[in-house]
């Protein structure tokens, strides 16, 4: 509940837990400043330029490995390494986090509506709608990977048109595009079944699997749990498919080959 009236705050520009680390930092700040400024005066290397306060990183740790994009980048992208697929082509998951695991090692394709202008080494970027893909893209390559990003589709929230059916029509034109025995690399939000609008749709597995069932070989499935740990390669059985792994907003990861 807590977490829920924090993030209702933030969307209208209020963020309590960045104002208690304001005012525990103001303290710090003006300690260690006047410990610093009596040390510069002693050692003379250094001016003090303009102030620049950074007031709550004392209080946070050193770094994040858990949740959804940590987890499901990194485990995606040591699939990519291991199967060296000839051609890879990424639809909307992050520049910063997947894209970039992958461009270490290897060229990749990325497909998005938004534009992008910068260009990178091993990154080939294409603006195109995935719910309108052209028939001469059949067969493209033989490697995808979306990760965190068909639940947006059809909902409007990066510029894309309003479609009720547009998480399908996006599967079935990556069906399209993969070539027969391929690899589909998908995740998105698991759990009880909704939108929440404009942000993204959460699935259920139930409902998952009838749609990809029908196109695609599961080879492996894994998840991320409501607290950011990773669940690797765990069974899908029926109690945990209708209860969603407990996952109120999971992350889902599937390992898929094209039938």
């Amino acid at each position: 509940m807590l977490k829920r009236i924090n993030f209702i705050l933030n969307i209208f520009g209020f963020y309590p837990i960045k104002l208690i680390y304001f005012f525990k930092g103001i303290v710090s700040f003006c300690y260690d400043y006047h410990s610093l400024n009596k040390q510069v005066k002693k050692v003379r290397d250094f001016k003090f330029g303009k102030f620049y306060p950074v007031l709550d990183d004392k209080f946070n740790t050193s770094g994040t490995m858990k949740g959804h994009y940590f987890h499901q980048d990194l485990y995606v992208a040591s699939k990519i390494y291991k199967n060296s697929p000839l051609k890879h082509i990424d639809i909307g998951s992050r520049i910063d986090g997947f894209v970039a695991h992958v461009a270490v090692f290897r060229e990749i394709e990325i497909f998005d509506i938004r534009p992008q202008e910068s260009t990178i080494k091993n990154i080939v970027f294409k603006q195109a709608d995935l719910m309108k893909m052209q028939d001469q893209m059949k067969e493209y390559c033989d490697s995808i990977s979306s990760l965190h990003a068909i639940e947006h589709f059809g909902l409007g929230r990066y510029g894309d048109p309003i479609d009720v059916f547009g998480h399908i029509r996006a599967i079935d034109n990556i069906h399209m595009i993969l070539k027969t025995g391929g690899k589909f690399f998908f995740s998105v939000p698991i759990g009880k079944q909704r939108i929440e609008f404009n942000a993204h749709r959460v699935f259920s597995l139930k409902y998952l699997l009838n749609i990809l069932n029908s196109k695609f070989i599961i080879e492996a499935f894994s998840y991320v749990d409501d607290m950011g740990a990773f669940f690797e390669n765990v069974e899908l059985s029926k109690e945990s498919i209708e209860v969603n792994f407990n996952c109120v907003y999971g992350c889902g990861i599937f390992e898929l080959t094209k039938i």
